[in-house]
């Protein structure tokens, strides 16, 4: 559905060490610089970050989260573990299992330097 996905970030190298590990733990190589942004490229995508372009502070999205697919639970938690431990905060529940209107879903929530919200997610096989 999505051919990319950016976020504005205020300091791009602080931003750059936060999704440089978090998104290492899925196996995505370093952001690659293009001119005030990084782009990290997946086979199915591409995230960015960016300082905004008109100049302004960078805000995060009030109700916005941005989901990441995972593989695993373990995943999940090497994913958020990654991300506080280079400048993240966790938030909502700590990562588990939760039931809801869509069924059984691993899920583990943190915001990034900047207050944009993340989300691990994992869907079980049916």
């Amino acid at each position: 559905m999505f051919s990319h996905v950016m976020v504005g970030v205020n300091d791009l190298e602080v931003s750059k060490k936060f999704y440089d590990a978090l998104l290492g733990t899925l196996g995505i190589g370093p952001g690659v610089a293009n001119k005030n942004r990084y782009f990290y490229r997946s086979p199915t995508g591409t995230f960015g970050i960016t300082k905004p372009i008109n100049g302004q502070p960078a805000t995060h999205g009030n109700g916005s989260t941005l989901g990441f697919t995972m593989q695993s639970p373990e995943l999940a938690d090497a994913f958020h573990a990654a991300g506080v431990a280079n400048g993240g905060t966790t938030c909502e529940d700590p990562p588990g299992w939760r039931d809801g209107a869509v069924g059984k879903l691993y899920l583990a929530y943190l915001r990034d330097p900047d207050g944009n919200k993340i989300c691990a997610l994992h869907r079980p096989a049916k």
